[in-house]
């Protein structure tokens, strides 16, 4: 089984090297020698927020008064910080970190989790992909700390406290944090300043302490003061998955049965009520559902349904289920049904009549979707443009459930109709630099009144073979009134063979 590969960044110095950037851009850059903090509003008057190298340097930390740090240092410039434009960069970085793994999350005020599980040989190996976190984050005037542990809780310690760019693995765990102070376990102030009264200074003080004793001491006590649980959390005996902040909750319904039965098809149009009734609270519908039960023997069993459009009508998606709740095999019987929504989008009803009723017959895609439930999704097939200038290229077919449309071309009036294969014609006379003006299709002799063209068609080199010849398009009317679609399949001496030939492609309506 992989590893998991959880990396903290830290930035110590999000809001100062921030601002000193703004100044920067402003052409009014900030002297490094000089001593500036940014200040937010305290308790008891402003506070420091952050501070540069050169008020760190004289004492100044972050929390401190204002006016107890200007006795310290007269010359201090003060500046107001952009809290929310802080945010708002955080917020950018959680995205933009998705580069170096799926799932990103803020942690804290200025730090990100990333779940890299499995990407760290795309940059050269776990260290090199530590330094290039830095290095990307250094281009954006950025001071990043990142660490690497197979635990939230150790990767936020170590890139706090450790050494730079640390890397710690499941088997050294216990060494890369016993030497860390008890505030690397994300503990409140109070709860660390108790530890420091009971003479427990670092992670290894508190390892060292029987289990039953700290669980006694803390047992009402929150997460945030727990070290017990903490320290569970970054050893990874306590799960703490890292999920996106911004995936959505899961649309799900549920049924817990008080005994087990064997067939799930009297709970079908609850589940699709429960489901469609989330969806409608999102303004969305779903394409996909799938059912699943879970067997009293520890199996789980389930059938899939998918729809050509987004739909959240939950008669029409529990039909989708018809003739297929018999390929479960129940087993010994079942006591939980899950039915989950997947492939969720926008989707708005529609008024459809003056009156606001819904129609009562059954619509193109509610058909399409149950065809495709009873013989198969490939059974049922619909035409989608494809980027061609030929025009029996330029369409092809796919599944109707399929959501991927292959191109989209733009083309000039086209034929109602249009034959699989061109059929070749018979010219009897033809005008010169135009259609003919008499041809044989099909044994029927049309004489041509009206036409108009050509649309020059060229072949396209990257598909056809060379010696291809190019096409000249018409369309013609005969005298009863037909409408014809033609064309010269080459022109003489155009090299490419001898005389060119004709063929009808369409007929319009």
């Amino acid at each position: 089984m992989t590893e998991r590969q959880i990396i903290s960044i830290s930035f110590p110095s999000l809001p100062i090297e921030r601002w000193e950037r703004v100044l920067a851009r402003q052409s009014e850059p900030h002297p490094d020698e000089i001593p500036a903090v940014l200040a937010v509003e305290g308790h008891h008057g402003p506070v420091v927020h952050a501070a540069n190298r050169a008020a760190r340097l004289l004492g100044i930390a972050p929390q401190e008064r204002i006016v107890d740090m200007r006795s310290l240092c007269p010359h201090l410039r003060v500046e107001y910080g952009d809290l929310e434009g802080d945010q708002h960069v955080m917020d950018r970085l959680v995205l933009w970190a998705r580069r170096w793994g799926p799932w990103s999350v803020q942690d804290g005020a200025h730090g990100l989790i990333l779940d890299a599980t499995g990407v760290a040989h795309l940059f050269g190996g776990e260290a090199e992909l530590l330094a290039d976190i830095e290095e990307q984050m250094a281009r954006f005037g950025l001071t990043a700390r990142p660490a690497m542990a197979p635990t939230w809780g150790a990767a936020w310690a170590l890139a706090r406290y450790s050494a730079p760019r640390a890397i710690a693995s499941v088997d050294a765990l216990p060494d890369a944090l016993a030497s860390l102070p008890v505030s690397a376990l994300r503990l409140d102030a109070r709860c660390i300043q108790l530890l420091h009264r009971l003479g427990l200074k670092s992670i290894k003080d508190i390892a060292a302490i029987p289990r039953l004793s700290l669980a006694r001491r803390f047992n009402r006590a929150e997460l945030s003061s727990n070290p017990l649980l903490r320290l569970d959390q970054a050893m990874g005996r306590l799960a703490e998955p890292v999920s996106s902040k911004d995936a959505p909750e899961p649309v799900r319904a549920i049924v817990r049965l008080p005994e087990p039965i064997q067939d799930p098809t009297a709970y079908i149009a609850e589940l699709c009520e429960g489901v469609c009734s989330q969806l409608a609270k999102r303004s969305q519908g779903c394409r996909r559902l799938h059912l699943r039960i879970f067997r009293t023997d520890g199996d789980v069993a389930g059938v899939s349904a998918a729809t050509s459009r987004p739909s959240r009508d939950p008669v029409h998606l529990a039909r989708l289920f018809e003739g297929k709740l018999e390929k479960i095999d129940p087993g010994f019987g079942f006591d939980l049904i899950a039915l989950n929504a997947d492939g969720i989008e926008g989707f708005e009803e529609l008024q459809t009549g003056l009156d606001g009723e819904r129609e009562n017959g059954l619509t193109l895609p509610q058909l399409i979707d149950r065809l495709s439930a009873r013989f198969g999704a490939r059974a049922v097939s619909r035409p989608i443009a494809f980027e061609s200038h030929i025009p029996e290229r330029a369409e092809r077919k796919v599944a109707a459930l399929n959501e991927t449309q292959v191109g989209i071309t733009t083309l000039r009036e086209r034929p109602v109709r249009i034959l699989q294969a061109p059929e070749e014609i018979r010219v009897i006379y033809a005008v010169p630099e135009g259609p003919p003006a008499q041809f044989i299709w099909r044994r029927q002799t049309l004489k041509v009144v009206r036409y108009a063209g050509p649309e020059r068609i060229a072949p396209e080199w990257w598909h056809d073979l060379p010696g291809t010849r190019l096409r000249d398009y018409y369309k013609v009317e005969d005298a009863r009134g037909q409408r014809f679609w033609l064309y010269r399949d080459g022109h003489h001496e155009d090299g490419r063979g001898g005389d060119p030939r004709w063929f009808l492609h369409g007929i319009f309506a």
